[in-house]
């Protein structure tokens, strides 16, 4: 779109940059400026300053520096034209089209806009009419209150089948134009245009700008209405069909919500549905989104990444614990893949199995949902438990067959230097998992073995890694093992110092199921790990390359042994950790 200079220049004219600015974050009079935390950087001492007189803003901090255009695209993720758009109905201004056609199309558009802005108002008036108090109660009684169904515009759509369009009628708009924005269907059995979305919660889709362009609707519960006729079964759920405003495949659920939660550094998270989304944005995650009604296109995953100010864009994607969901995160690694780039990727995370984040979040609380996410795995750690996982690989030629799916995955990466950095890390978790094992130092001739080897810690003296992270390794695997010690040892197993951060999430899970119930044993403790997605970090823990160094933590050991070597292990760490102190202290 080119957009003539004298147009922009009329645009500022009419618009004050602190008005504007002043909308989205908090200034403060600063003689005949105006000053505030720099909303592009992190700061407790403002550095931000706007000048109406000369027409921009500038940050002493991080150097944030432009017009009013320049910071509506910043702050909304905006591309130029959408910026030019969004200030230009700000300033009561029609921004010139192209051409006669661009110019009927910007007039359809904008007539079927305020046609959904209408309709969403009337639904949301209905979802508090008192004819229709048996829904509001449902969707209240779900956990929205009132200022979540006004911040996601939540409504009802009745039962009958023209109240809304002799609704649209009286307000102007013709059938056609109903029609084409998709809320009604062109026939029914009388001949009439009829309501598409029909005794349903409705949920508005809007577009980054915050304009309705869509609609998803969830079926009332069979008590609150009439009986099904005949085999008839209505979805749970229905979505809005494509229209000149709507393409389900390239737009995603909240994308306005989370485009701002973006520019704040939080995360951005895909659930699957509208529910899900409210329930994650109610406990903080209000970087969350859904696809609408389909999986995940290629055109939303690179709305997902555009969206993301920051260098690293990497998104997670939380799929249902059952083997449904595993093969929902599997074609959505076949979908990213041949996308990726450097800084660009994502990050797979799964529920609890018979979990979605709204019931996750009402049963156990944000604590819950939270431990999901910090438990995502990095999408090469997934693709990895996809093709091992439940499987063996005890001959040349099955390990064979691995390297090679691995590596046509890593084939379909366009980026080559995405492309080897995938190579080199299957290449090293295959060394890791079947590569020889390490094998002890010998200890020198008539040497007695100290307190921490006969506990089984000898091996020690030669790990492939660090003496303290492999303690800390071995007794979180022992922990694993023998659950049964937990509740004794819970103190100590807390305060380890764990040198990976999806290390100390599983550490955190499995207290976690120390204070929520009976702690489960062994082998149903460490399935429940797995379906939350640490599947690889138990392939790591629970494997000789750990045993080979720390005999006790072995689980054909008895409880009273593995207790009994856990608290020599840990008091070696603490020796060792006691000598690093002394050699700092020294140091200075």
């Amino acid at each position: 779109m080119t957009i003539p200079p004298r147009f922009l220049e009329e645009l500022r004219s009419r618009l004050n940059v602190s008005d504007i600015i002043g909308r989205k974050i908090k200034l403060t009079r600063a003689g005949r400026e105006y000053k505030a935390c720099c909303p592009f950087h992190h700061e407790k001492t403002p550095s931000f300053y706007v000048n109406d007189d000369k027409q921009f803003y500038h940050c002493f901090g991080c150097g944030a520096h432009g017009s009013i255009i320049d910071f509506t695209m910043q702050y909304d993720n905006l591309s130029f034209p959408e910026a030019v758009e969004t200030l230009a109905s700000e300033a009561g201004m029609e921004v010139p089209k192209a051409s006669p056609q661009d110019i009927e199309r910007a007039k359809k558009q904008k007539d079927l806009y305020s046609l959904m802005e209408e309709a969403t108002r009337w639904m949301e008036a209905q979802l508090r009419a008192p004819e229709n108090r048996g829904a509001y109660d449902y969707i209240t009684q779900r956990g929205m209150d009132e200022e979540t169904l006004a911040r996601f515009r939540v409504g009802y759509a009745p039962a009958d089948r023209q109240v809304l369009r002799t609704h649209l009628k009286r307000q102007g708009y013709r059938d056609d134009q109903m029609i084409e924005a998709g809320v009604m269907r062109p026939k029914g059995q009388d001949g009439q245009p009829y309501a598409f979305f029909r005794e349903r919660i409705m949920f508005p889709v809007m577009d980054r700008r915050g304009r309705v362009v869509a609609y998803g609707g969830r079926i009332l519960p069979d008590h609150l209405r009439p009986p099904d006729q005949g085999d008839y079964v209505p979805a749970k759920y229905m979505n809005s069909s494509d229209t000149p405003l709507f393409h389900k495949g390239s737009m995603l659920y909240a994308e306005s919500h989370a485009r701002q939660a973006a520019n704040e550094d939080k995360p951005v998270l895909v659930v699957e549905g509208y529910m899900d989304v409210i329930a994650a944005n109610k406990v903080g995650f209000t970087g969350a989104v859904a696809p609408l009604g389909t999986a995940l296109t290629e055109d939303q995953i690179q709305v997902l990444w555009k969206m993301i100010p920051s260098e690293e864009k990497v998104p997670v994607l939380c799929f249902d614990g059952d083997n449904a969901g595993r093969r929902a995160a599997a074609r959505a690694a076949d979908r990213v893949i041949p996308m990726l780039k450097p800084g660009q990727s994502v990050k797979i995370a799964f529920l609890p199995e018979g979990q979605d984040p709204d019931t996750l979040v009402q049963g156990q609380g944000p604590k819950a949902l939270e431990r999901v996410i910090e438990g995502a795995l990095s999408l090469a750690d997934f693709i990895w438990a996809e093709h091992t996982q439940g499987k063996r690989f005890d001959t040349p030629e099955s390990r064979a067959g691995l390297n090679k799916i691995l590596s046509d995955i890593t084939a379909k990466i366009p980026d080559r230097d995405v492309q080897y950095h995938y190579r080199q890390a299957f290449k090293d978790k295959s060394w890791k998992t079947f590569g020889p094992a390490k094998t002890a130092q010998k200890r020198p001739y008539g040497q007695k073995p100290g307190h921490a080897e006969i506990a089984g810690v000898s091996a020690l003296r030669a790990p492939s890694f660090n003496k303290e992270t492999l303690i800390c390794n071995a007794l979180l695997s022992c922990a694993l093992n023998y659950p049964e010690i937990v509740e004794e040892v819970e103190e100590e197993l807390g305060a380890l110092a764990l040198s990976e951060a999806r290390l100390d999430a599983l550490r955190q899970m499995l207290l976690s199921q120390l204070h929520s119930e009976n702690m489960p044993e062994a082998a149903a403790l460490q399935a429940f790990l797995t379906e939350n997605g640490f599947e690889g970090e138990l392939r790591a823990l629970l494997s000789d390359q750990i045993y080979i160094h720390a005999a006790f933590a072995r689980p054909e050991k008895d409880a009273g042994s593995a207790l009994e070597g856990w608290k020599a292990a840990f008091e070696a760490l603490e020796k060792l950790q006691g000598q690093a102190d002394i050699k700092r202290m020294a140091g200075h």
